[in-house]
């Protein structure tokens, strides 16, 4: 999952996506794999149910998990993204989950129902292909009812949410694209107003941006804007910024770079 964590679920419930591998195309009359190789799955597991204490209670794979793995194209080059209880557009309260991988598709799936394999179509709640322009190696963040993607070669896009469906084009996009391995963004906002999604991108200097939560395609800051080197550091992959304590702190290869409001 590009160093992407695994998602808890408030049942206690563990997800995670599974990089390629053998997947079991014969499957049990419940519609687990035979042999329970899951490869290629976006798993939700049981921490504290069953016997033994890690069960796989349900899964999703995509109808070509073969041709994929075969190929390298990894489901599990993304994370997982919980969303909050939903209400769709007939008053049912849904509970979603969404994934991205090498495929550059977006998978949104119901976490009750997640849709297990079949060779024929994928059964899931909702596929959006196309909008992402290069694979997933990180995961989305969310925000104010919107879902926030950056992946490889793409620019920052916002997927605002309408009665528990994403849009399938993106409300705003930010000016920069980001090149390999893309960004996985971090939201900061008092409460659910002044959202700010950073964002670092990858190069031969790592830049730091600061977008407009509400539009990305107004940029607040970057770190190249200063006229020295002030703000420059060195560039590294799969960074997740971290904001706490009205900083933003940064990983480079030796060491994390702390960026704050000037005296």
């Amino acid at each position: 999952m590009s160093g992407a964590a695994p998602s808890l679920d408030a049942s206690g419930n563990i997800y995670f996506i599974v990089g390629n591998g053998t997947f079991d195309t014969n499957l049990t009359p419940s519609g687990f794999p035979s042999l329970h190789d899951c490869g290629n799955c976006f798993a939700k597991i049981s921490s504290t149910s069953f016997s033994p204490p890690l069960s796989l209670l349900d899964y999703f794979t995509p109808s070509d998990t073969v041709a994929q793995s075969d190929q390298d194209l990894d489901f599990g080059s993304g994370g997982p993204l919980l969303l909050p209880d939903l209400m769709d557009a007939s008053g049912t309260t849904r509970h979603l989950a969404v994934g991205s991988g090498k495929d550059a598709n977006i998978y949104v799936l119901d976490r009750d129902n997640m849709g297990k394999f079949n060779s024929g179509a994928d059964n899931i709640y909702q596929l959006i292909p196309g909008e992402l322009s290069g694979g997933e190696f990180g995961k989305p963040s969310y925000f104010n009812n919107t879902v926030y993607y950056g992946a490889i070669g793409d620019a920052l896009k916002a997927f605002p949410i309408t009665n528990a469906k994403l849009a399938t084009l993106p409300a705003s996009q930010s000016p920069t694209n980001f090149a390999y391995p893309g960004t996985t963004p971090s939201i900061a906002a008092n409460g659910s107003t002044n959202g700010i999604v950073w964002a670092v991108e990858n190069g031969g200097t790592g830049v730091l941006h600061a977008y407009d939560a509400t539009n990305v395609g107004k940029e607040f800051y970057n770190s190249n804007q200063a006229s020295n080197a002030r703000d420059h550091f060195a560039d590294n992959k799969f960074i997740t910024p971290m904001v706490a304590n009205g900083r933003v702190y940064v990983g480079t290869p030796t060491s994390v770079a702390v960026f704050g409001l000037l005296p």
